[in-house]
């Protein structure tokens, strides 16, 4: 992969027996300013000692999709540091954005050309059934068997989402949830009750009730400019309203349905009618992914839909707005009557080709569980948990360090698939061709053009036009 200016390498080396704090090279960050000194003392276990004694003096290259917290990445820098000081490797860790759009067509050219890194973490739903649609990844089997024994079990979207064919080609690292969040004493102030979820139209209609623009209130804290958040609002809606881009088995396209174009149609009148213009932010039709984040914090939204980065920072950096923060697992709609809610994992993928696969398994290992992992979860409260059901167990921190752990928990342990009433159980199969829709961007692109004054069933038949054709390209003839 070319390194651009996402990309940040830092090098670790092993220096022998113990584990000790070494220089970090080209450190880059997510936010401004300085991050605290991560707060864990990171220690390999004795097992994961044992199976590298082999492997002293190897080295490996790894890509980490870059997570929403600086004092989060410095945190994984200092398990990854520890993990070659005590084991005498050396670890080549670049940081990357998930969010970029072309993250899969380079790491594929990578394999292709044999120049690729040994292993990668990135997300299990938006990423891996792409890679292994395009032969790039080593089946990891062995590896997740050994952690089962090590761990427990993973979180069960990581079944539908790791596994081809019966066979596991990505190792879940740990779990991303997802989440709503709404000003809870702007809803006190309308008498408003809090719930455990809402319908859209709901929440649509309560931001209308709690925006004052007077006051630099507005309800309403999602985009559908091109952005991770706005591919998840824009496709949880179709899917509650009993849409889908693709049937179950993850090959055919469905998107053109009466149910996406109701979808669509009620995403759209939110942009375009006069009467919820008050609830709009300024400049919320640009916005991109950490957007949305800046402006929950600086106190303006009454309403968000993000990874529980947004939830992290407010913690971390004693933000009041965390105090007035109610957190809900989503919302409903006419197809289904509850949320969308089982999240997903950032998993560790070995690629095909890669220099020492070996040693690429047994970081995987140590990096999921432990204090390796305690260290970045500490920094990324409730935005870094653990995918695996032990590892929940393992600390007082995962039981007892934020209210919200509970329901995250649950979250990992979710009854799947959901079924609409339309026939569609989500997680679907893994579907590459969706997958490269979503990186695409086509769903945002469709809003934008509903939102200049194409009309909803005319947006949908075009996109799913221009789905077809993705789907084609990955080899599933329509």
């Amino acid at each position: 992969m070319e390194e651009k200016t996402d990309l940040s390498r830092r090098t670790f080396l092993g220096m022998g027996a113990g584990v000790g704090a070494l220089g970090v090279l080209g450190l880059a960050g997510c936010g401004g300013g300085p991050a605290p000194a991560p707060q864990v003392d990171v220690q390999v276990p004795q097992a994961l000692l044992d199976q590298a004694a082999a492997l002293r003096g190897g080295s490996v290259g790894m890509l980490s999709q870059k997570l929403y917290s600086e004092a989060a990445n410095k945190a994984l820098d200092k398990s990854l540091q520890a993990f070659a000081q005590a084991t005498g490797t050396t670890v080549r860790n670049d940081l990357v954005s998930g969010d970029a759009g072309d993250m899969v067509a380079k790491m594929d050219a990578e394999v292709k050309a044999g120049t690729n890194r040994d292993l990668a973490f990135v997300s299990d739903r938006r990423f891996v059934g792409q890679l292994h649609n395009l032969g790039a990844l080593t089946d990891v089997t062995d590896v997740v068997t050994d952690m089962k024994a090590l761990y427990g079990e993973p979180a069960t979207e990581a079944n539908d989402y790791c596994v081809f064919d019966g066979r596991w080609f990505a190792i879940p690292y740990h779990f991303i949830a997802s989440g709503m969040y709404l000003r809870k004493d702007w809803y006190a102030e309308k008498g408003i009750p809090l719930k455990p979820y809402y319908t859209w139209e709901e929440l649509r209609d309560n931001a209308l009730a709690v925006s004052d623009p007077a006051k630099r209130r507005f309800g309403w804290g999602l985009t559908v400019n091109r952005s991770g958040d706005a591919n998840g609002f824009i496709q949880n809606v179709i899917n509650v309203y009993g849409g889908a881009i693709a049937d179950n088995t993850g090959t055919k396209v469905v998107f053109n349905s009466p149910e996406t174009v109701a979808a669509v149609t009620f995403i759209g009148d939110i942009y375009t009618n006069p009467k919820y213009k008050p609830m709009l932010p300024p400049g919320i039709g640009s916005w991109t992914d950490s957007s949305n984040n800046e402006n929950w914090l600086a106190g303006i939204l009454g309403l968000t839909l993000n990874q529980f980065s947004v939830y992290a920072d407010s913690k971390t950096k004693k933000n009041p707005v965390y105090g007035n923060t109610h957190v809900f697992n989503g919302a409903t709609g006419p197809a289904l009557d509850v949320p969308l809610a089982y999240g997903e994992s950032n998993s560790f993928v070995v690629f095909k080709g890669a220099k020492n696969p070996d040693l690429a398994k047994v970081v995987a290992k140590f990096m999921a569980g432990g204090t390796a992992l305690l260290g970045v979860a500490k920094e990324a409260p409730c935005l870094v948990n653990p995918s695996w059901s032990k590892v929940w167990d393992s600390d007082p921190y995962y039981t007892g360090g934020d209210p919200a752990f509970a329901a995250l928990r649950e979250q990992t342990r979710a009854q799947l698939p959901v079924k609409t009433k339309t026939g569609y159980a989500f997680p679907q199969t893994p579907s590459p061709g969706e997958q490269a829709a979503i990186a695409a961007y086509l769903l945002t692109d469709m809003m934008q053009s509903v939102i200049q004054g194409t009309k909803p069933a005319d947006a949908v038949a075009a996109t799913h036009g221009r789905i077809v054709q993705i789907f084609e390209q990955q080899g599933y003839r329509q």
